[in-house]
């Protein structure tokens, strides 16, 4: 088994799972305030209280209702979330969500950036493939995409050129459809864009989505990338 370890301030904001306490676990896509959908894809998925629902961040903004989608995933029991950017947007002052409540935001601040169990690592953005997993800063994990990072959406994406282990499950890069590898599982299919909100059920191996309920934010095409049209092979 891959030892998952962070240095410094990162390794503070790093949490790891005991994956034997829940019956099967669920990574979750960006669900960015789609409250309806989450509803949606949580009654499609249908866990027990003891299956663990884990998202990859950006619970919040662009969508209709980021207060509600926080306080759902806060009152679960058996929910766990990572940081995303948007999260980090809010907590830096950069965006603004006025109907949050300070309970709310302490919510927020308790967020880890990365969440880990067995081989398997949960972070937003993602991780450089050149680099050890202890050279990462909180930011890398938050706002990865391409190498090099300044790319942005031009690539190559990170995820095309990261082999593992361990096995990264990220959101930030939006997709038409869910990216797989053995390196990696991308899963921010777009529901806030009018895609669909997508979970991994990491025991079954296999996706469950529901479609989005109608475009909440107009996207262009150039920003929504087809993992059929990357270099990596997929899994």
């Amino acid at each position: 088994m891959t030892t998952v370890q962070f240095d410094g301030e990162t390794a503070e904001r790093h949490r790891r799972i005991d994956p034997d306490r829940w019956d099967d676990i669920y990574v979750v896509g960006d669900v960015h305030g789609c409250l309806r959908e989450l509803e949606a894809l949580v009654d499609a998925v249908d866990p027990s209280d003891d299956d663990l629902l884990v998202f990859v961040g950006d619970l919040v903004r662009k969508g209709p209702d980021s207060a509600g989608v926080l306080r759902y995933v806060r009152a679960a029991p058996n929910a766990v979330s990572v940081r995303g950017n948007n999260e980090d947007k809010l907590l830096r002052g950069d965006a603004r969500l006025p109907d949050l409540t300070s309970d709310d935001v302490a919510y927020l601040e308790g967020l880890p950036v990365a969440l880990s169990w067995d081989d398997a690592l949960v972070v937003h953005g993602g991780v450089d493939p050149r680099w050890e997993l202890a050279d990462h800063g909180i930011d890398d994990l938050l706002t990865r995409r391409s190498v090099p990072p300044g790319n942005g959406y031009d690539g190559p994406f990170w995820f095309e050129r990261y082999a593992g282990p361990p096995r990264v499950f990220f959101g930030h890069t939006v997709l038409d459809a869910p990216f797989e590898s053995d390196g990696a599982v991308g899963l921010d299919t777009g529901c806030v864009y009018g895609g669909r909100l997508t979970a991994y059920d990491f025991y079954g191996d296999e996706f469950v989505s529901v479609p989005a309920r109608r475009t909440y934010e107009a996207r262009c095409d150039e920003k929504v990338i087809s993992p059929a049209s990357l270099e990596a092979t997929p899994r």
